[in-house]
């Protein structure tokens, strides 16, 4: 069974995936990077903001909100 690769803003609430990579470079790299999201981590979606930004995940035991802009850079399987 193949897996199928999307970015995390595509997931909605209730849905998790496991990071692969994470595209861009320079100082948004780094800052993802540092908060914990790095590749091999498993990423669940707690909820959207009512107008669908910022976006709540749970990454390492800890909530984390980004932005859906920063979230398209997260490449994930599932």
């Amino acid at each position: 069974m193949s897996k199928k690769q999307h970015s995390l803003r595509d997931l909605h609430p209730g849905q998790s995936g496991r990071i692969i990579a994470i595209e861009g470079t320079g100082a948004l790299k780094r800052r993802l990077i540092d908060m914990g999201l790095t590749p091999g981590c498993d990423v669940f979606v707690r909820k959207v903001a009512p107008l669908g930004d910022p976006i709540e995940i749970n990454i390492r035991g800890y909530e984390l909100s980004l932005r859906k802009d920063d979230a398209e850079k997260i490449l994930l399987e599932n």
